[in-house]
């Protein structure tokens, strides 16, 4: 089969297309045959090698942690999907990934594909969407009502969670740069702030119950936003190599979010999909030869959402 793999870490330059043996599902496995994968900042931070340590792989690596495809084999062992579903996935970050023809997962961690968008597309949904989920909910105890400021809506995990928080009753207050403003407002915005013109803390003057950074921000604009948090709230931060600040004596607890697979919480996001209740944004689809070419975009900050990586067919 093709597939993508770095056989050393370092720049987009180490990503090669080539043959790989086809591989064999194991025990409690499924393989899948991948209509597409998408790119993630981290799936960058894991080629460069700065991931070594809470994400160790293996080389050579196949990268692609998000997985949209086919079951098409399955190990010893699997009642929870059937040879012919359609299915999606967020993978184990350590283990081999879906930038190839085929996959392999854990069939615990699948579930089936929502049936009103391409196959493909809804491999723009896994980790995303379950990263803005477990950061409003899990951890952001957000209820309707509550007003959550959203800093970074512009990137992928934003527009989830601008849709998911509005969709909860929320008070939505995003910041965007011009560029994906529309994109943030059309999501379900309350307010957007121009961060490229103005400073959050001085747009923001209402406190919040909830602050989302998605942002990589500096550590003094990571610790001012705390300031926009009403006593007794939270901050819930994605940038996990800057460690969320905490305000002790106002009670505003700092959380630094780890996202993890969960198949129950990914099908409830595909049922809102399947619904129409949540939109799925896929900015570019990219053939798989080209995944090198589309690392090296992301690295030139020249990526503007979401981005999917489409397998070659039959």
């Amino acid at each position: 089969m093709k597939a993508v793999r770095f056989h050393e870490f370092g720049g987009p330059e180490v990503l090669r297309y080539e043959d790989v043996e086809l591989p064999v599902p194991g025990p409690g496995q499924a393989r899948i045959r991948v209509a597409a994968t998408s790119f993630n900042g981290v799936d960058a931070n894991i080629r460069a090698g700065y991931m070594q340590g809470p994400i160790p792989v293996r080389l050579p690596h196949i990268p692609g942690i998000d997985v949209s495809g086919t079951v098409d084999a399955l190990g010893e062992g699997v009642g929870t999907v059937a040879i012919g579903d359609r299915v999606v996935g967020f993978l184990p970050m350590t283990e081999a990934g879906a930038a190839a023809e085929y996959a392999i997962a854990p069939a615990e961690i699948l579930t089936g594909a929502p049936k009103n968008v391409p196959l493909a597309d809804a491999a723009a949904l896994p980790i995303v969407g379950l990263t803005a989920w477990q950061a409003l909910f899990e951890h952001g105890d957000l209820t309707a009502g509550q007003r959550v400021l959203v800093n970074g809506a512009g990137g992928a995990v934003g527009g989830y969670a601008v849709q998911l928080a509005k969709e909860a009753g929320a008070h939505v207050i995003a910041t965007a740069s011009p560029r994906s403003a529309v994109r943030v407002k059309a999501a379900g915005a309350d307010e957007v702030v121009d961060h490229t013109t103005s400073e959050v803390t001085a747009a923001v003057t209402e406190p919040v119950d909830l602050v989302l950074n998605l942002a990589p921000v500096a550590p003094e604009q990571l610790a001012a936003l705390v300031t926009l948090v009403r006593d007794g709230g939270r901050l819930v931060n994605t940038t996990v190599w800057m460690p969320a600040p905490s305000d002790d004596e106002r009670d505003v607890r700092g959380i630094d979010l780890f996202v993890r697979s969960d198949a129950d919480q990914l099908a409830d996001l595909v049922a809102r999909v399947s619904t129409g209740e949540l939109l799925l944004d896929v900015a570019q689809r990219v053939a798989l030869a080209d995944l090198p070419a589309l690392h090296a975009q992301a690295g030139a900050g020249e990526l503007s959402g979401k981005a999917v990586v489409v397998a070659p067919t039959a």
